[in-house]
């Protein structure tokens, strides 16, 4: 099994492609090691010293590290990937289920429902594919008066760049298509 690693905009997380799939069609974070516990990966994963947070994509993995240089940390965290895949155990546990957001807690007003489809598609056509290939993830969280507001996920949780990706990039885009818009924020 060959595992590759992309650096990512964020210099906290490294980005690895098991190349095979690893959560299709889904996102998962897991900020700590009490999350973890329904990931038998993610279990592993923050064993090892330095490690705080990991994401899964469709196809990647992030790992967020606190201390330590990735070239210590890296052989560590193949190993506990590659063995993960060759044990062939789940990555959720049996029983789990994957304790994501998407979806839940979203706000905004019912009149506004076209607004926020037109939103939801532009990010789910545009921004998220792109952010993916970062290692990362940015979902809807509400629109509010004029207000886009966005959860970051993996490398994009805490990237230096992440404001500039939200305001130059996100923002643009939707106020470029999307009149209502007037602002992106991340959600508090």
């Amino acid at each position: 099994m060959f595992i590759q690693t992309e650096t990512t905009p964020n210099p906290a997380t490294l980005k690895f492609l098991p190349g095979r799939d690893v959560l299709p069609g889904g996102a998962l974070e897991l900020k700590s090691a009490t999350d973890a516990d329904q990931s038998p990966l993610a279990r592993a994963l923050f064993a090892i010293d330095g490690v705080t947070g990991v994401f899964y994509g469709g196809d990647f993995i992030t790992v967020t590290k606190s201390t330590g240089e990735w070239q210590h940390l890296k052989p560590a965290i193949l190993g506990a990937i590659m063995e993960h895949y060759l044990s062939g155990a789940p990555l959720i546990a049996d029983g789990a289920a994957p304790a994501t957001t998407d979806g839940d807690g979203e706000f905004y007003d019912e009149a506004d429902q076209d607004t926020v489809d037109t939103i939801k598609d532009l990010l789910d056509t545009r921004v998220r594919p792109a952010v993916a290939m970062d290692g990362g993830d940015i979902t809807f969280r509400g629109f509010k008066d004029g207000v886009v507001y966005l959860d970051m996920k993996g490398s994009c949780s805490g990237c230096p760049s992440s404001t500039a990706t939200l305001k130059q990039g996100i923002e643009n885009l939707l106020r470029h298509f999307v009149p209502e818009v007037e602002e992106v924020r991340p959600s508090a």
